[in-house]
């Protein structure tokens, strides 16, 4: 089936000829109201109730990372440490980029929220961190 068409580029009007060639059973998109929905019908009960999962062993078992105290400071999002810029004993000041963050391929710095000194640093370059967790203490 062909159709004619007016196309204006830049300005310029032009007649085109389309043919439609998606005609039959090779069509991208069925015709409207032609596909049916299938009836919703309920999965069939268990003849036997499953096995009890026996419970991970301790070493399977992912451990939550600690919580953070006030002087902590924690990821803002999931990824692998790219790098560390404080060392135990140095002092920083509010602003300061302690960790470096890497996801997705972005990076993103962790910032001191006050002035203080390292006391702990809990992670080390290339170790994966979740949101929440703690990097740094700044006392």
């Amino acid at each position: 089936m062909e159709r004619k068409f007016r196309i204006t580029v830049d300005g310029r009007a032009y007649m085109v000829t389309v043919e439609d060639l998606s005609e039959g059973q090779s069509r991208l998109y069925p015709e409207p109201g032609s596909m049916s929905v299938p009836s919703q019908r309920p999965a069939p009960a268990a003849a036997t109730p499953p096995a009890a999962a026996s419970p991970p062993a301790a070493s399977d078992a992912p451990r939550p990372a600690p919580a953070a105290g006030p002087g902590d400071v924690v990821a803002t999002l999931g990824g692998v440490v790219a790098e560390i810029a404080a060392a135990i004993g140095q002092t920083v000041a509010a602003g300061d980029t302690v960790v470096v963050i890497e996801a997705m391929k972005m990076k993103s710095h962790m910032l001191a929220p006050r002035a203080g000194r390292v006391t702990a640093v809990a992670v080390a370059v290339g170790q994966g961190v979740e949101a929440g967790q703690a990097l740094v203490t700044i006392d």
